[in-house]
């Protein structure tokens, strides 16, 4: 960025921030504290999970700083904050590695979570990524006038707004959980516990007492298993058709097979040969009543995003009755549930296990790229990693963190390729401040 870029930019905000103090006597007053504000030369990437983390290594390794925020304390704070003890990744670890590092040698084909989070760690040092924590961004608009993008977040120390030319979306499909609402939730809580996964660790709490799994996806099942280990007594809310997948077929992991055979197959083809070989091991699922879709589990993860359970042991105890299915929930009663075909059984807890959403549509202030509804980009795979005006997202493909790190590679040639355009240099400039003791405003300029 050369220096009549940086007086133009500094000057603009300085009126602009000067003019709103006149306004309130001369003071720039926040309900948070004072305010400050930060041009970035390079990319804002909002979030620090995977996504965040490969996005800001792709740049880093292509000589472009960029400036990482995170509401929470740690790097991937879904996985060390809100998921069970004995999670371990679903897909053989070639198909979850972040750009330009693998996983170590003697790390197993399916690593634990800490495991993981020691992967994910090691890959932060490695690339000197640190990112801004305890910073929520609030909202994020683009600046016609100033052609940036303004990003406002809250912190401990008050507000930040940061200006900069590219913004990364790097939230995720996973941002918030996803509570429902049952008739007479409130009675149930009276004297039972209704907790979502995000907040279930193990088994161990439950040991001895009836409990209800809401949700049949990877995580519904896998806390079935976890409660049938620790001798609790737990019963499987099934609502909709559901593909279950052995994780392993013929030697070999089921999605790496099906990575295989989809370079030389048709889809539907490889979804047939993927349901005569699940029959095969696992039976007729429909008999433990597990209905299939009608479309096939790839066809299907590639229109809706639905992916199929790779079994890990779960269909055994349905098998055996250790684990029970039952149809949805009517109504939940004091200690008891309602279900849809008229039956009514008494529970201590319900752990529900209905996944999680977007938050994008919380914060960012536009209207092209992310739909208002789901916090998806409106267009799909593999097209929706870049919007207008330095729009970026990342994460959002359905397609777990081996979509992640393709769009992070793509983000980081892209925002490379404009920046070798315009000739700029990449720092972290604050240019504007306010005294927490004065109110008094006052600019600065870091080189």
């Amino acid at each position: 960025m050369d220096l009549c870029w940086r007086r133009e930019m500094e000057g603009k905000l300085a009126h602009d921030y000067l003019s709103s103090a006149k306004s309130h006597h001369g003071k720039m007053t926040s309900p948070h504290g004072p305010h400050r504000i930060s041009v970035v030369t390079g990319p804002v990437i909002v979030g620090a999970g995977p996504s965040g983390l490969a996005t800001a290594a792709c740049l880093k390794e292509k000589g472009i700083t960029s400036v990482l925020l995170e509401r929470s304390n740690c790097i991937a704070s879904l996985w060390q904050l809100k998921t069970y003890d004995r999670l371990h990744l679903h897909l053989p670890k070639q198909f979850c590695e972040l750009p330009l590092i693998p996983f170590p040698d003697h790390f197993p084909t399916y690593p634990t979570k800490q495991q993981f989070i020691e992967y994910l760690e090691d890959y932060a040092q490695r690339f000197d990524i640190r990112p801004e924590f305890g910073h929520t961004v609030e909202s994020a608009e683009f600046d016609e006038n100033l052609g940036m993008w303004r990003v406002k977040s809250v912190g401990e120390e008050g507000t930040t707004e940061y200006i900069c030319r590219w913004l990364v979306a790097a939230t995720g499909e996973n941002a918030e959980p996803v509570v429902p609402r049952f008739e007479g939730m409130e009675k149930f809580e009276a004297t039972g516990v209704v907790k979502h996964t995000s907040h279930y660790k193990s088994g161990r709490d439950f040991a001895g007492k009836r409990v209800l799994v809401v949700g049949c996806g990877n995580s519904g099942m896998e806390v079935c298993l976890d409660l049938c280990n620790f001798d609790a007594q737990p019963s499987l809310v099934v609502r909709d058709a559901v593909h279950v997948l052995p994780r392993e077929m013929l030697g070999t992991s089921t999605f790496g097979l099906s990575m295989l055979l989809l370079k030389w197959l048709p889809i539907r083809l490889v979804d047939r040969f993927l349901l005569v070989v699940s029959r095969f091991i696992l039976g007729d699922t429909t008999l433990l009543g597990l209905n299939r879709p009608r479309l096939g589990p790839l066809v299907l993860k590639n229109r809706t995003g639905k992916t199929p359970v790779l079994d890990v042991g779960t269909l055994a105890k349905i098998k055996t009755g250790d684990i029970k299915v039952c149809s949805g929930i009517r109504r939940l009663k004091q200690n008891e549930v309602e279900f849809d075909n008229g039956i009514t059984e008494r529970f201590d807890a319900i752990i529900l296990a209905t996944g999680y959403k977007s938050n994008v549509p919380s914060w960012l202030k536009e209207n092209k790229m992310f739909n208002k509804k789901d916090g998806f980009p409106i267009q799909e795979f593999p097209e929706g990693w870049r919007g207008e005006s330095g729009l970026y997202a990342v994460g959002f493909t359905k397609r777990g963190i081996f979509g992640a790190s393709m769009d992070a590679k793509k983000i980081a040639q892209d925002i490379f390729e404009c920046s070798r355009k315009s000739n700029q240099t990449h720092r972290h400039i604050q240019v504007l401040c306010m005294s927490r003791k004065s109110g008094q405003t006052y600019s600065r300029l870091l080189e």
